[in-house]
């Protein structure tokens, strides 16, 4: 049976790291998978994760199962965190899932949509994560795109993005980047987001939100902030969360999938289907990384011990970004400004695939096939050098 099967190609992205790891060169840069790194090249354990982590072993009972909709803690302190004071408004409009991970959300997310309405067409910005379309579009969904970004001039296309969703039919679904643009690191403004989120309602448009770096663009509230917006503007929705990168627990496995309808009885049956998808697809979640999440958001202490380093983190890469910007205009003698203006990991330079390969092979800069670069690889260590690697690769 198996000799049927073909070989598959490399992940773009995973292939990176591997390629990296196998390079004994003392000058290499990871500038690939997403993922914070501290000023030492490592990606640390957050202080309030490792207390909770430890409480949690010290008290912990059991391992028994929880539920296919996972701990009901986290799902609702990490709902609270993301709507706000909006929260409590439209508390019973809400179905919530415990996932694996934002990737996790956003199958669950795709598999609930099919469900509700078999083959109905589901757009992604053009360039978008290269995960969403195997995640999104492997159940059924039809798969497109709208316009979002123009990489010569770097800067989203707003006026196109408008006006194909203006021209989208009614239950068309929408995955909006919520904050951080990935790959591309630029994020609507809210003006921007208010005419979306105008259009979206108008058109009788379900917004699909992913919501993977809540807290690493600007802080908790601003990059939340529209998920808020369009929570008041559209009587449905999803978003999908993602506790991985702003609780440093990425291996745990830790997500939530957050559907808003329109009344008890709608959230009620909603949620019954999410377990009964959830079911079928991995039973239960993993639970440890759901506990430490619920015990930090739980905690004052912890809580505040949490914040106050994901927004050193935050103003960190932000202190990256400009810095690379300044870097770059200088050893191109040419504007990078708009690397700086961005926010979130992630920035997507104008580069081809011969110059990424130019870039790995002459500089020992390592990063995906489209030029999306992760900022926490930058150091003030090594800001020349990728400078002037990156800069001789757009030359090259």
């Amino acid at each position: 049976m198996f000799e049927t099967l073909v070989r598959v190609p490399p992940d773009p992205i995973l292939s990176v790291s591997a390629a990296f790891q196998a390079d004994d060169s003392p000058d290499k840069v990871d500038l690939g998978v997403g993922v914070y790194k501290d000023e030492h090249g490592k990606t640390p354990v957050m202080r309030a994760v490792r207390t909770a982590e430890q409480e949690l072993l010290a008290e912990q009972s059991t391992k028994t199962y929880v539920s296919p909709i996972g701990n009901t803690g986290c799902n609702t302190l990490m709902t609270e965190l993301v709507l706000g004071s909006d929260h409590a408004g439209r508390k019973a409009d809400l179905s919530l899932a415990q996932t694996p991970g934002g990737s996790g959300a956003l199958r669950l997310g795709a598999e609930l949509l099919q469900s509700a309405r078999p083959g109905a067409t589901i757009l992604v910005s053009d360039p978008t994560w290269a995960n969403h379309i195997p995640l999104l579009g492997t159940v059924g969904l039809k798969v497109d795109r709208y316009p979002y970004y123009d990489p010569q001039h770097p800067g989203v296309l707003f006026d196109r993005m408008l006006g194909h969703l203006d021209a989208q039919p009614a239950g068309t679904i929408v995955v909006l980047h919520a904050c951080c643009h990935n790959p591309t690191g630029q994020d609507l403004t809210p003006a921007q987001w208010s005419e979306v989120a105008s259009v979206v309602a108008r058109r009788g448009l379900l917004p699909f939100m992913d919501l993977a770096y809540l807290g690493l663009g600007e802080d908790l509230d601003r990059d939340a902030a529209s998920v808020r917006l369009m929570a008041r503007a559209v009587p449905e929705m999803l978003v999908a969360v993602s506790c991985s990168k702003n609780f440093g627990i990425y291996r745990e496995r830790t997500g939530v999938l957050i559907a808003l309808g329109a009344g008890a009885e709608r959230a009620a049956i909603t949620t019954g289907h999410l377990g009964r998808l959830a079911r079928t697809l991995w039973s239960m979640p993993p639970d440890h990384g759901a506990a430490i999440v619920q015990r930090v958001l739980s905690q004052p202490a912890l809580r505040q011990d949490w914040m106050t380093e994901l927004s050193h983190m935050t103003r960190r890469i932000n202190g990256l970004r400009a810095l690379l910007a300044e870097k770059l205009s200088a050893a191109a003698g040419t504007d990078y400004g708009w690397i700086g203006a961005q926010r979130g990991m992630f920035s997507r330079l104008p580069l081809s695939a011969t110059q990424v390969g130019f870039a790995r092979e002459q500089h020992r800069l390592y990063m995906p096939p489209d030029g999306r670069i992760n900022i926490a690889g930058v150091s003030p260590a090594n800001v020349d050098r990728v400078a002037a690697g990156l800069i001789a690769a757009v030359r090259s």
